[in-house]
């Protein structure tokens, strides 16, 4: 099966089970009704659900249900979407299309915005509480999501995003800001399922060395699809980190370099996996799918 083909059924199975759980919400009191729309307009726009396909896939390292990860893979990625309403606001990124579409604050209004990010982040802790596994596992699942998102994580290198905007951060800042802006929610979702599963150390290393590093790989690919992708296929305008006088991957080394140094980490990523013994090609597969991808 190709990766196009297996994205798109593990995505599928990911969209049902967001659509199930979303339709179970009451929708009779007046006030929520709005809130539920505006986090379900950014929910379901069309996205990759790269993340929680990521999860899936770490958890067939382990030939378990997909049932046993789910909770968690729909968690991440209300997680990843409460980020993009977030990074879209005027006083973020301020962009006005996201997929292809209106951003969240675009079409609701940005207070609006700002409360259905919210909401879908709080959301989380109701999802994760879904998961069928013991309390010490759950302790485990629950730290590594909230350094993976928080103070440490995701948000720490979106806050250094922000302060290196119209400066001049050297190549340390800018690593710092592409494993923790978009590689620790990636490092989580490679993780967080091996957690789920009980995998014994030296294999949660190995998961932490290729999440990491597909993590890094990925944020470089967007940088280099910023100055040469498709704005049609992205869905989104192209160019917006020069605009902003950001530095990326792509103006600290140039294209060239940003590509080979993208294709290097990719393949240290792919070796990391060779400590399981089965069920690591897919993995593989989107390894190599993050550095060739179009959107």
């Amino acid at each position: 099966m190709e990766i196009d083909q297996i994205l798109t059924h593990k995505a599928g199975m990911v969209e049902a089970y967001l659509l199930k759980y979303f339709n179970s919400f009451n929708l009779e009191e007046r006030y929520p009704r709005n809130l539920i729309e505006a986090s379900k307009y950014s929910l379901f726009s069309n996205g990759k659900r790269f993340r929680p396909v990521l999860a899936l896939l770490v958890n067939d390292l382990f030939d378990s249900d997909p049932e046993l990860v789910m909770p968690f893979a729909a968690a991440v990625e209300l997680i990843h979407t409460y980020s993009l309403i977030h990074d879209d606001l005027p006083a973020m990124d301020d962009d006005d299309l996201r997929r292809g579409l209106p951003t969240c604050h675009v079409k609701y209004g940005e207070s609006t915005a700002i409360l259905a990010g919210d909401a879908l982040l709080t959301e989380v802790m109701s999802l994760i509480s879904l998961l069928d596994i013991n309390a010490d596992a759950l302790k485990k699942v629950l730290r590594k999501l909230a350094v993976c998102s928080g103070f440490f994580g995701m948000v720490a290198g979106q806050t250094a995003d922000l302060m290196a905007e119209k400066k001049s951060p050297d190549a340390e800042d800018l690593d710092f800001i592409h494993r923790h802006k978009t590689g620790a929610l990636i490092e989580a979702s490679v993780v967080i399922p091996g957690i789920i599963n009980s995998a014994a150390d030296l294999q949660i290393d190995a998961l932490s060395l290729y999440g990491r590093n597909l993590g890094l790989a990925f944020q470089i690919e967007d940088d280099i699809l910023d100055v040469e992708g498709d704005e049609q296929i992205l869905g989104k305008p192209i160019g917006s980190d020069e605009g902003l006088e950001k530095t990326t991957y792509v103006s600290l080394y140039g294209i060239k370099k940003a590509k080979k140094m993208a294709a290097k980490i990719i393949e240290e990523a792919k070796d990391s996996l060779d400590i399981f013994p089965k069920n690591t090609l897919q993995l593989k597969m989107l390894a190599d799918f993050c550095v060739n991808r179009q959107k």
